[in-house]
């Protein structure tokens, strides 16, 4: 199991010197490489193929490239290796649809990371204070807040500079141990859980836990200000910079309190549980429909379902995510659907009269799609549409769907049908 441990790292001025000048070199690496990639044939090789035959230069440009001698061998390594990444990743947004080009030159704020793989770095103690010991770089104080177990081994350790000016760690566990999930025979009713998440409630679960949206107005208007401040500075001048670092602390607060949210949340629901069910949401259509794409793209749902998900595979727990469409709409009692304008808060069957609140509802038929993902629970028969024009007080039941449910006794008679 994949997994990272971030610690921050409090270098000296020197040290920031240094950091910013192997960053930059690893930069500098990274483009030529990556010129030299495109001008291998893909009939050449694989993808990793190719890339390693750029790697395989390293020894020769070193002969004439005096600074790359100043960087620790695993580091030039992973700067050209970094090519193979970043293809596959635009691969991967290609598959889900979006436009995307080919890779490009990394400018200097572009680029603001590297890693060393496998060795050349460990901690020490210098002066009564914990550091970390970089080959052919600096003994750099960090501020280690948890301990790594003793039984887990750090593969390899990624320096990254935010565009705060902080630096940070990031040590990553490939061989940490995955826990075993218990049979889902064996677990209990009130282990299991469906989550519903939205915007004016961020999540509503099955038991009935409301857990509201974080509030960050006041820090967004926070950003808006220093990003008019920043449109009135030159470009480039020092008073620019300095108000261009503020608006990215601004960028960060808003980030880490976001993310705060999201990790103390799904830790909740990882923890808690013993079988977790949510949203399979495609986030990308909604931020492209117009109306509500910010507070969509402020929700972060699908970060919340990536934290979810990772959590729950190092806590043991089943994690599956469902379809979306029609949980909203869906009678958690009796399988009817029912349009419901975003604006009706309340879920009132016209079929069979049950009542809920309308997150409630849809929880639950997250919750019973999950359980039918894992192969638990009874399966659903093809739904028929009937015209039903009785409605409610909340909801005006005009076509219907209606499955066959082993709630439903009885089929409809023509009576009922009439009202």
């Amino acid at each position: 199991m994949h997994y990272a441990y971030r610690f921050r790292l409090k270098p000296t001025t020197e040290q920031r010197e240094l950091l910013d000048h192997y960053r930059d070199t690893c930069r500098q690496l990274y483009n030529h490489a990556l010129g030299e990639f495109t001008e291998i044939p893909e009939s050449a090789g694989t993808l990793n193929q190719r890339v390693r035959q750029v790697r395989d230069q390293l020894t020769d440009l070193k002969d004439w490239w005096e600074e790359l001698n100043d960087l620790y061998s695993t580091v030039a390594q992973a700067a050209v290796m970094r090519i193979e990444d970043s293809v596959k990743a635009l691969s991967e947004l290609k598959e889900k649809g979006y436009n995307v080009g080919s890779l490009n030159w990394k400018a200097p704020r572009d680029f603001r990371s590297f890693t060393y793989v496998q060795s050349g770095f460990e901690f020490d103690k210098k002066n009564g204070q914990t550091v970390l010991s970089l080959s052919k770089l600096a003994d750099i104080p960090i501020e280690c807040h948890r301990d790594i177990p003793d039984d887990e081994t750090v593969k390899e350790v990624t320096l990254k500079k935010e565009p705060t000016g902080e630096w940070y760690a990031s040590f990553a566990v490939d061989d940490k141990e995955e826990p075993p999930k218990p049979s889902l025979a064996e677990i209990d009713a009130d282990e299991m859980v469906g989550i519903d998440v939205g915007i004016l409630k961020y999540a509503h679960d099955t038991d009935g836990t409301a857990v509201g949206s974080l509030d960050l107005s006041e820090e967004r208007d926070r950003l808006e200000r220093e990003q008019r401040n920043l449109s009135r500075k030159e470009h480039g001048s020092n008073n620019w910079e300095k108000q261009r670092q503020r608006v990215a602390e601004c960028h960060l607060d808003i980030k880490r309190k976001r993310r705060d949210f999201l990790h103390k949340l799904s830790a909740y629901y990882a923890r808690e549980y013993e079988m977790v069910a949510v949203e399979d949401l495609d986030v990308k259509g909604m931020l492209e429909s117009p109306g509500n794409s910010r507070n969509t793209a402020s929700a972060a749902w699908n970060t919340f379902t990536e934290l979810l998900e990772y959590k729950c595979k190092r806590e043991g727990t089943h994690f599956v995510d469902v379809e979306p469409e029609g949980t909203t709409k869906e009678c958690a009692q009796c399988g009817v659907e029912t349009d419901k304008p975003l604006w009706v808060r309340e879920h009132s069957c016209p079929a069979c009269g049950f009542e809920a609140d309308r997150d409630a509802n849809a929880a639950w038929n997250i919750l019973s799609r999950g359980l039918s993902e894992l192969g638990v629970g009874h399966s659903e028969e093809t739904p028929v549409e009937t015209a039903l024009p009785t409605g409610t007080a909340v909801v005006p039941a005009k076509r219907v769907v209606e499955p066959g449910s082993p709630c439903l006794k009885e089929p409809p008679t023509a009576a009922s049908r009439q009202g």
